[in-house]
């Protein structure tokens, strides 16, 4: 019975939930570590997040023959001059339209307000039974937008209280552009034989997962924010570039942040002229049908395949959990987490297969 796969996965849990009691009862013994892992984490995951995005460029340089510390100084001379050149270009209008905006802020709230009585006023004449479905709609809704905005202030909270070790993103950085080579080999060579060999395929896996989603989120998110922002411009939208700069960073959560990014477009093309309203919706009906025909199916391919209501699922469940940077890192964690188990269930068939062959 000890080798039945359920036996053995029962044991796993109820091993892991005992642990967790005891890390519970006894957590003043791991708070150091956890206080470490708190400090580091965020530095890492940007680092991290950098080497993958400029990988492609390390590569590029050192198949010309290009030494290594040469391809990490011409990385960060290009983030030097390119976050130069966004500050010196998209710095100036984004201050002229958060200023406009802060400034505006009382008279958008009112129009907010009365289109909020406008829409209830006409709700009461409506059949009693849709008006219930109305209002759960709008409690669920309500309920949502309550929790994402505790999760963008968690969020930022968590951000500027790491702002002054972010002198530690650099580092990670610079040691992930230098000696990325070395980090699966001082972990498989532990391993021998066939369970090295397994170790290796599977750290392999676990690299392209996160390079195929980091690489291609933050591609896709950059042509989507400039589609919307060409199509706001278009159509005459205020706030054009601060709202295009909010879709950019709300498509980094997958399937659900582009519907988020819309509802201030919306806002604010409803509060400029109604009939903007049209102009925002064929906008972001036109950036989405590229996205989903177009953009992700080249850029990302199908190396996930992760189905969209697995996505929801695990976005809802992260949220809940861990708050708004939960999200963020939700979908790559899972996909991490499905290479793994899948590797571990093929590598489990390869046993068994042996086993019988050799009875």
């Amino acid at each position: 019975m000890t080798k039945k796969l359920w036996f053995q996965v029962g044991v796993g849990i109820l091993l892991s939930m005992l642990i967790i009691k005891y890390f519970v009862e006894i957590k003043w013994v791991f708070a150091p570590l956890v206080i470490i892992a708190k400090v580091i984490f965020l530095p890492l995951l940007l680092g991290g997040v950098l080497y993958y995005i400029t990988e492609p460029l390390q590569g590029f340089l050192e198949k010309r023959k290009v030494p290594r510390w040469g391809s990490i100084l011409a990385i960060l001379s290009s983030l030097a001059v390119f976050i130069w050149i966004f500050i010196a270009i998209i710095g100036p209008p984004v201050t002229t339209q958060v200023n406009n905006l802060v400034e505006n802020a009382p008279v958008i709230a009112k129009e907010v307000n009365e289109m909020k009585d406008n829409l209830w006023k006409q709700k009461q004449e409506l059949p009693p039974k849709l008006q219930e479905s109305i209002n759960s709609a709008a409690d669920s809704v309500q309920s949502i937008a309550v929790k994402f905005g505790i999760w963008i202030v968690q969020f930022l909270q968590s951000f500027f209280q790491a702002m002054f070790l972010l002198i530690l993103v650099p580092f990670f950085f610079i040691f992930m552009l230098k000696d990325h080579e070395k980090f699966a080999p001082f972990i498989y060579n532990f391993f021998t034989g066939e369970r090295r060999e397994w170790v290796r395929k599977t750290l392999k896996d676990m690299d392209t997962v996160l390079r195929s989603y980091i690489q291609g989120q933050f591609l896709i998110s950059t042509i989507l924010a400039s589609l919307l922002f060409i199509g706001y411009l278009i159509i005459g939208l205020e706030y054009a570039l601060l709202l295009a700069i909010f879709g950019l960073f709300m498509n980094l959560i997958p399937f659900i942040g582009p519907w988020i990014a819309v509802v201030p477009a919306l806002i604010i093309a409803y509060i400029q002229d109604p009939t903007l309203v049209i102009g925002v919706a064929i906008v972001t009906l036109v950036a989405q049908q590229a996205d989903s025909n177009l953009i992700t199916p080249h850029v990302m391919g199908k190396t996930l395949h992760i189905h969209p209501l697995t996505v929801i699922t695990v976005i809802l469940a992260a949220g809940n959990i861990a708050g708004f940077l939960g999200i963020i890192i939700a979908i790559p964690t899972y996909a991490v987490g499905k290479a793994i188990v899948k590797n571990v269930y093929a590598r489990r068939k390869e046993i068994k297969q042996a086993a019988t062959k050799t009875i």
